[in-house]
């Protein structure tokens, strides 16, 4: 009579077994992707122990991977359930319909919310408080798709089934309603469009350095008064020479304001 495997040799035998099998599914290589992805966008990451258990975007990543696959055999209700836990632990919402693309990062991930009908692509990052909403009561396509290489800055909302063309960055606290062409940057409440002339192919994460274009020609136009008080200061004295020189200016100020929106491709400043 044979003698029984030892505990110790079943066990070894079984978690070769699963790890052969994870790896033929493509599994374990997803793991490794999503983990270096997060020593890629995040400097403060020291070590794969400290990833794999102290970043909750890693962890709601992993989270909606499961949700999602239940999710799309019509478990409808586990894939919602295992969202819901994983909005409990992590405090990053993202609905198991969601479709979500390679390499993609959360940094500092509280307060994310991610709708059902969105699709999110490839080298996509998030930072807290970013919303992906959607604006329609009918059980239609609803919500954003955002294309590759994208990053949105925190507080951001991005509401409707609009496009973010790939290369994009928006800035924090924006509020997206239009469609964002590629290679382009979207500030401010509505948010505007300003095209970049040299767009980069890697992930842009300096999404804090962006142009006040608002406050710039609110200068411009607060220089534009001053000058025109001197011409008027000019007329109620009566020196003719002044006011002409007066109107040089006011007319070189109008050509830089011109120059300065025509620079860029801003919707509501034409």
């Amino acid at each position: 009579m044979k003698k029984l495997p030892s505990k110790m040799f079943a066990f070894a035998t079984l978690s070769t077994s699963l790890y052969v099998t994870l790896k033929k599914s493509g599994i374990i290589d997803t793991l490794k992707e999503d983990i270096e992805t997060v020593f890629e966008r995040d400097p403060a990451a020291r070590s794969i122990p400290e990833v794999i258990f102290c970043y909750p975007g890693l962890h709601a990543l992993w989270f909606h991977r499961i949700s999602h696959f239940f999710w799309k055999r019509n478990f409808k209700l586990t894939g919602r359930f295992l969202s819901h836990i994983s909005r409990f632990l992590t405090g990053i919402e993202i609905h198991p319909g969601a479709n979500i693309g390679k390499k993609f990062f959360i940094d500092h991930g509280m307060g994310i919310v991610i709708g059902e009908t969105a699709e999110i692509g490839n080298n996509v990052t998030l930072y807290q408080g970013v919303t992906l909403g959607g604006t329609s009561l009918k059980k239609v396509k609803r919500h954003p798709t955002v294309g590759n290489n994208v990053v949105i800055g925190s507080g951001a909302k991005v509401l409707g089934a609009l496009k973010i063309g790939d290369n994009s960055k928006i800035g924090s606290g924006s509020v997206v309603i239009r469609d964002v062409p590629r290679n382009s940057t979207v500030v401010g409440v509505p948010a505007k469009t300003i095209e970049k002339e040299n767009p980069e192919k890697k992930v842009d994460l300096e999404h804090t350095k962006l142009p006040d274009v608002e406050g710039r020609v609110i200068r411009y136009l607060l220089h534009r008064i001053e000058e025109l008080e001197k011409e008027i200061s000019a007329l109620n004295e009566g020196k003719p020479e002044a006011i002409e020189n007066e109107r040089k200016k006011e007319a070189e100020e109008l050509k830089k304001i011109e120059k300065y929106i025509k620079s860029y491709d801003i919707e509501g400043l034409e």
